[in-house]
């Protein structure tokens, strides 16, 4: 069991760089595939990009070529660097851990077990 903790949030203008971080105490959280997912109120959450439990990065939709997963295992955390930030990038940004599987489908939210309370990114045109 893990619980990951995002740090990083915040109020950027249109064009600006901003990195989220997503830490956990456990060093187990190094075993876990870890995905960001972004929400709008009254909207879906959805995937940005996911780091699987072998360091095999996958981005999604506009976050292809913006934005980039890494994980720092000395600091126990994986970190979402954004660029190129527009205001529909504009959202509250969790971090999710869950166990690599083979057969499920890991862009979905229901792929993972353990959520950090999310952060808020707000990008001004």
């Amino acid at each position: 069991q893990v619980q990951p903790v995002e740090s990083g949030g915040g109020f950027v203008q249109t064009g600006a760089s901003l990195k989220l971080s997503c830490a956990a105490s456990q060093r187990t959280f190094r075993l876990y595939d870890v995905a960001w997912f972004r929400q709008v109120p009254g909207t879906e959450r959805r995937i940005v990009g996911r780091l699987t439990f072998n360091d095999l990065s996958l981005y999604y939709g506009s976050a292809e070529g913006r934005f980039t997963i890494s994980r720092d295992n000395a600091e126990n955390t994986v970190v979402l660097r954004m660029n190129n930030l527009k205001p529909e990038d504009t959202a509250i940004y969790y971090c999710a851990a869950g166990r690599h599987s083979f057969t499920a489908d890991m862009s979905a939210a229901s792929a993972y077990e353990y959520w950090g309370q999310g952060t808020q990114v707000t990008v001004s045109s």
